[in-house]
C-alpha cells in the first residue's frame, strides 16, 4: 500500500515511516524542513529514512493546490506536521498557518484521492488542557495556541467523515519519549546537559508535574495498527499513550540514574499554557486497536541516552 507521511524526518513521523516501511508499505515522506529545531537532526532522520529506501519531499503544506505536487495514487496518509509545543519563539500565526491552513490544504488533496482508505490525523493531549487524564469523550479545553489550532485541525479532518467525504480518525498522542526527540524537549536537553555538564533549565514548580512518559516505538504501534480497520476508527478520537504517570523529578532522576551521574538543576519562571498532568486513559484504544504499551520510564530513557551518545556525544 501507498503512504504519504507528512512531517516525515519529525520525531515520531520518522519512527513511524521506519515502521510502515518494514511492514511492507511503499512509503512517501513530506517535510517542510523547518528552521524551528537543527536542521542537522533533521537530515540524520532523513537519512535514516532514505537507507530504508524512503523518498522525503521537500514541501510546505501551506502551499495551495498540493495535487500537483504530490502522487495522486496514495492510499492512506499519517498527517504529523506540524508547528510542535508549547514555545514563546513561535507566534499565534506560525501555530495557525502550520495547524490549520496547512491540515485543510491536505484534506483538499486527500479529497481528490480516488483510493484514499483512512487519513489519520496526529493529534495531542494539549486538546483536552491544562489536565488530560479524561476519555475522548471530554469537552476539549485547550489552555495554549497549540492546543486550540491543533483542536481545530482535528475537526476538520473529522469533519469530512462525519460529512462521509474519507474516512479519518484523530490520535492524540500523550508526553512521546524516545531516539530522536527534539532538542528542546525534556529528555534530551537532560541528556545533552548532563553530558556536557551544564545546568538544566527546569520551569518553577514543574518538576511536580505529572506526565504519561510514553516510549515513541510504544505509540507507533498504536499508529500503525489503525490499518485495517477503518470502518472501527472512521470518526473516532483515541488517545495514545501510557496509563503509568511519572513527574518531572522522577524523570530527571531516571535520566542521572544511565548517565550515573547528578544533573545541575536551573528553576526558571513558570511558562504559561504548561500542562499540569497527563495521564493517558487509552480504554478506547485497548478496545479498538488491541492497544497495550509496555516500555518503562526507564528502558525508555536508556534507548534515548544511547541514541544521544552515539550521534551527539
Amino acid at each position: 500500500m501507498k503512504i504519504l507521511v507528512t512531517g516525515a524526518v519529525g520525531f515520531i513521523g520518522s519512527h513511524t515511516s521506519e515502521r510502515l516501511q518494514k511492514l511492507g508499505h511503499q512509503v512517501i515522506g513530506v517535510d517542510n524542513f523547518s528552521p524551528y529545531y537543527s536542521e542537522e537532526l533533521k537530515k540524520l532522520n532523513e537519512k535514516a529514512l532514505n537507507d530504508l529506501g524512503i523518498s522525503v519531499l521537500q514541501l510546505d503544506l501551506r502551499e495551495a493546490n498540493l495535487i500537483e505536487k504530490l502522487p495522486t495514487d496514495v492510499e492512506y496518509i499519517f498527517h504529523y506536521a506540524a508547528q510542535p509545543g508549547i514555545s514563546s519563539t513561535s507566534t499565534f500565526e506560525d501555530y495557525f498557518s502550520n495547524n490549520i491552513i496547512a491540515t485543510k490544504n491536505l484534506i483538499d488533496y486527500a479529497l481528490q484521492l480516488p483510493n484514499l482508505k483512512m487519513f489519520v490525523n496526529i493529534g495531542t493531549s494539549s486538546i483536552y488542557g491544562l489536565e488530560a487524564t479524561y476519555p475522548e469523550e471530554r469537552a476539549p479545553k485547550p489552555a495554549s495556541h497549540y492546543g486550540v489550532t491543533k483542536l481545530a485541525a482535528e475537526q476538520l479532518v473529522l469533519q469530512k467523515s462525519r460529512e462521509k467525504q474519507m474516512k479519518g480518525c484523530s490520535l492524540r498522542l500523550y508526553s512521546v519519549i524516545g531516539p530522536r526527540e527534539r532538542p528542546e524537549k525534556m529528555y534530551t536537553k537532560l541528556i545533552a546537559n548532563g553530558l556536557n555538564d551544564e545546568a538544566f533549565p527546569l520551569f518553577e514548580g514543574s518538576d511536580k508535574h505529572l506526565r504519561s512518559f510514553t516510549y515513541v516505538g510504544d505509540i507507533v504501534d498504536g499508529v500503525v495498527s489503525v490499518i485495517g480497520k477503518e470502518s472501527q476508527v472512521d470518526g473516532e478520537v483515541i488517545n495514545l499513550g501510557t496509563e503509568v504517570e511519572h513527574t518531572t523529578q522522577e524523570g530527571i532522576e531516571a535520566v542521572e540514574k544511565v548517565l550515573g551521574k547528578q544533573i545541575e538543576i536551573n528553576v526558571i519562571p513558570k511558562r504559561p499554557g504548561d500542562q499540569l498532568r497527563t495521564k493517558a486513559n487509552i480504554d478506547k484504544a485497548r478496545k479498538l486497536l488491541d492497544y497495550n504499551p509496555q516500555t518503562t520510564l526507564l528502558e525508555a530513557v536508556e534507548q534515548q541516552v544511547a541514541w544521544y551518545k552515539k550521534y551527539f556525544s
